[in-house]
Parts: structure tokens; C-alpha cells; sequence
């Protein structure tokens, strides 16, 4: 088998950063969560009200602006929109539906399990049968159409929106009262400096554009062709995350009292089944649509304003979980969720592919 060099390269750094991120005072097992992260970004705009998740992760935003500069000083900068923009945005909120519900993106499963949260398993599990649930369309004809070349103003438009998100932060940090929100307690309280923030951010999204790394098309490719290429990467993340926890004292095998988690079998496997299945039809995991959007792809950007929405609907209409288990409404939304998956999946096709 030939050694992927880039996805093993960065699946690897990845593995190395997110801990260490932990280290300087990111939330425990989580380090870098594309869908975590972002729900507290929609907390920090005040999107949702749930005080303890408020933060403008700066990870996030490096993380997009890495990727940006990345291709464009590559000469890979590449304006495109015009594939089904409505399904992608719903597809977005209810990937951060079931995300929420499990308690992580696919880099936090990863993460998780790697850190001994053994209650991880059902998680992934989830996620890889909601990934044979996506290819399972593909092979029926699924599409959601071509994409079409833009302006290059229009692809512009998501890294100047985190540019200014960017800017709001730096202005809020010196301000009595600042325009973003701030936990004062809880998850959103937990963070790293923000220069280091940002470095590990800028490293990640250069690495993650110039690899293509996303654990959905690494899971789905070794799925359909055999191809190791990509799930390369993701071995090369869980095996450096789990020697830098090893490391850092941060390893604890079990299914209970791991650090933002719960062990609700049934719904942590279908939150991810729910947000697997949504990911394969988008197109790629949380993480690669950010970087997608830093590319200049108008429909990964309407992807993550989705999950952006998802997130303030999650945490305002009591969907989202906690350690103490799922919340009383979690059910409905990720049986809608699915219903939605499943028609787009039945309904949606095109001769035309992407």
C-alpha cells in the first residue's frame, strides 16, 4: 500500500495540535471541533441564548482563512456556487442537529475514541452507517447538480463574513462591553490564547486544503473502491491523538465521566447515523466544507451558515444534549432530520454530477 503523504501528514499534525489545544485550556477531549466550535460561534453572535456556550472560536476562523490563502497563493482559488444551495443549507442544519444530539463532528468522534471515551464507539459506528447510507443513494442516482464558476467577488464573500468575525473579536476583547458574547462559565469559558488559536488554526487549514483531508470521503471511498488514500489520514489522526494523550495524562478508558459526553447508546448512534448520512450528501465532513469555503465554494459556505442556523435551533428549541443525556425534544428533530435525508436521497437527481 502506498503511503498517502499529505492526509497522513495532516491527519497526523491534527492529531498533535488537538490535544495540545486541550493543554492550553480548550475543552477536554475536544481540542478542535468543527461542529462544537461552530455552535459556539453561534452563541458568540448571539444566535442562541445558552450562556455557556459563547465563544468566537478563533480556530474556526484561522482555520478558513488558512485554507483561503492556501489557495490562493497556490493558484487553486476556485469560485463556484449553483449545486442545490436550499438542500445544502438544510442538509447543514440537521448535520449540526445530529452533532449535537451526539456531542461532536467527526474529528471529535476520532478525538473521543482516541482519548479513551469508549461511549465514542456507538458514535462512529453511527456515522459510518449513515455514510453506506449516503452511498447507497450515490448509487441510485443521487446529485445535486453541477456547480458553476462565479465571480471571484461572490467566492469572496464567506472569507470576508470571517474576516469581519475575526475583526469583531480582537474588537470585543478590549471592550467593557463587547458587540460579541463571552461565556463567563462552562465550555464556551474554556479556551486556549488566542494567538495559539489561531496558529493551530492557520497550520490546519493549510494542511487540510492542500491534502483534501475529510474523514466522510476517507470513510466512503474505502467504502466503495478500496481506496485508502484519505482514511489514511484519519488513522494517522486517532494513532497521534492518542500517543499526545497518552503523553499529556489525558487518556481515561470507560464509557462514563468522560469530558462532554454521555453514554445514551440509541441516540448517540443515531445522531451520528443522522449527521453521517447528511454528510455524505453534502459532499464532505464539517471540517472539509470550511475549508471548501475558504477555496471560494459557494456551496460549502451555504453548507456552514446551515450548520450556523442548525446550531441556534439546536440550543433554542432544547435539541441539543448534554452529559446528562438527550433532551426532550431531541427525538422529533432527528426523526425529521432522517425523513429529510431520506427523501432528498429518494427524490433528488440529476444526470448531470458534480
Amino acid at each position: 500500500m502506498k503511503i498517502a503523504i499529505l492526509p497522513v501528514l495532516a491527519g497526523a499534525v491534527f492529531g498533535i495540535i488537538a490535544p495540545l489545544l486541550v493543554y492550553f485550556g480548550n475543552p477536554g477531549n475536544m481540542g478542535l471541533c468543527a461542529g462544537c466550535f461552530t455552535r459556539d460561534i453561534a452563541g458568540a453572535l448571539n444566535l442562541h441564548n445558552a450562556a455557556a456556550l459563547q465563544y468566537m472560536r478563533p480556530e474556526i476562523l484561522a482555520l478558513v482563512l488558512g485554507s483561503f490563502l492556501s489557495a490562493f497563493l497556490s493558484k487553486s482559488y476556485n469560485p463556484r456556487a449553483g449545486s442545490a444551495p436550499i438542500a445544502r443549507f438544510f442538509l447543514g442544519i440537521f448535520t449540526m442537529i445530529g452533532i449535537l444530539v451526539f456531542l461532536g463532528c467527526p474529528w471529535r468522534a476520532f478525538l473521543r475514541i482516541s482519548a479513551g471515551d469508549l461511549s465514542a464507539l456507538a458514535g462512529i459506528l453511527g456515522l459510518v452507517a449513515g455514510v453506506c447510507l449516503g452511498i447507497f443513494f450515490l448509487k441510485k442516482g443521487f446529485s445535486l447538480g453541477r456547480a458553476k464558476p462565479t465571480s471571484k467577488f461572490i467566492g469572496f464573500i464567506f472569507p470576508a463574513f470571517i474576516i469581519l468575525c475575526l475583526v469583531l473579536l480582537f474588537i470585543s476583547l478590549n471592550e467593557e462591553k463587547p458587540l460579541l458574547k463571552f461565556s463567563t462559565s462552562g465550555v464556551g469559558f474554556m479556551h486556549a490564547p488566542v494567538l495559539i488559536s489561531l496558529i493551530a488554526g492557520l497550520i490546519i487549514g493549510v494542511l487540510f486544503q492542500k491534502s483534501k483531508f475529510c474523514s466522510i470521503s476517507g470513510i466512503s471511498a474505502f467504502l466503495l473502491f478500496r481506496d485508502t488514500y484519505l482514511l489514511q489520514g484519519v488513522i494517522a489522526l486517532i494513532i497521534c491523538a492518542f500517543l499526545s494523550n497518552l503523553a499529556l495524562g489525558y487518556f481515561h478508558l470507560g464509557f462514563t465521566e468522560q469530558p462532554i459526553a454521555h453514554n445514551d447508546f440509541i441516540w448517540n448512534f443515531l445522531g451520528m447515523f443522522l449527521a453521517g448520512s447528511a454528510l455524505s450528501l453534502a459532499g464532505g465532513c464539517p471540517g472539509r466544507q470550511l475549508v471548501l469555503s475558504g477555496e471560494g465554494d459557494g456551496d460549502a459556505a451555504v453548507f456552514v451558515m446551515g450548520s450556523l442556523f442548525g446550531a441556534a435551533l439546536a440550543h433554542n428549541f432544547s435539541l441539543a444534549s448534554s452529559p446528562a443525556g438527550i433532551s426532550a425534544n431531541a427525538p422529533f428533530a432527528v426523526i425529521l432530520g432522517l425523513i429529510f435525508v431520506l427523501c432528498l436521497g429518494l427524490f433528488s437527481k440529476n444526470k448531470e454530477t458534480i
